[in-house]
């Protein structure tokens, strides 16, 4: 978690000035909603991990401050990430918990915050202007955990975002709808918190 996320970190602030009310890649959200999401959605994993829910997501949601600046909500998003790799780290290899794309566990969750955070990544610097690719491995690894009946034969990032309905691949139509499956699978490397 910790080199995706300083990897991000180090994209997204370099647009830090630039116009965040534009829509981000491809989404319906601009991109300072985008990173609301993420927060969002990192702090959710934690809360899954830390709760473990048989059938529900938990009730703590946690924002970014809508009046705060980029560069302080992109220090709310290493906050939330530093979340969730803590808890992935001190969670118990044999605990489960709810998601709506598959009960998982830490390694599991790891890996959907590495997505949602190389994904969304893109989403922003695509449309901020800024060159972006996560670091070798992270892609690789992340849909080997979650996306098992991915293509083969193509670079691992833009696997990744074939798999997220990002972009199509050639023979490959871009996907419009997808999910990833988190549940927990035989002989699976593990996506530890320094990834």
């Amino acid at each position: 978690m910790s080199t995706a996320t300083d990897a991000c970190l180090d994209t997204l602030r370099q647009g830090a000035e630039e116009d965040w009310s534009r829509p981000a890649q491809g989404l319906d959200w601009t991109c300072r909603e985008t990173l609301d999401h993420l927060a969002l959605g990192l702090v959710g994993y934690t809360g899954l991990l830390v709760s473990r829910p048989t059938d529900r997501y938990v009730t703590l949601f946690a924002s970014l401050d809508p009046g705060a600046t980029v560069p302080d909500c992109l220090e709310g998003l290493r906050i939330a990430a530093t979340l969730l790799a803590s808890t992935v780290r001190d969670t118990a290899p044999d605990a489960r918990a709810w998601h709506p794309w598959g009960h998982s566990d830490a390694t599991g969750f790891a890996a959907m915050g590495i997505t949602e955070l190389t994904v969304h990544t893109h989403d922003i610097a695509r449309a901020l202007g800024l060159r972006w690719a996560p670091p070798d491995g992270l892609a690789a690894t992340v849909v080997d955990r979650l996306f098992p009946e991915a293509p083969t034969g193509h670079t691992p990032f833009d696997t990744l975002l074939w798999c997220t309905g990002r972009i199509p691949l050639p023979g490959l139509p871009r996907r419009a709808n997808w999910q990833w499956d988190g549940t927990v699978r035989a002989h699976r490397e593990p996506v530890g918190p320094s990834m």
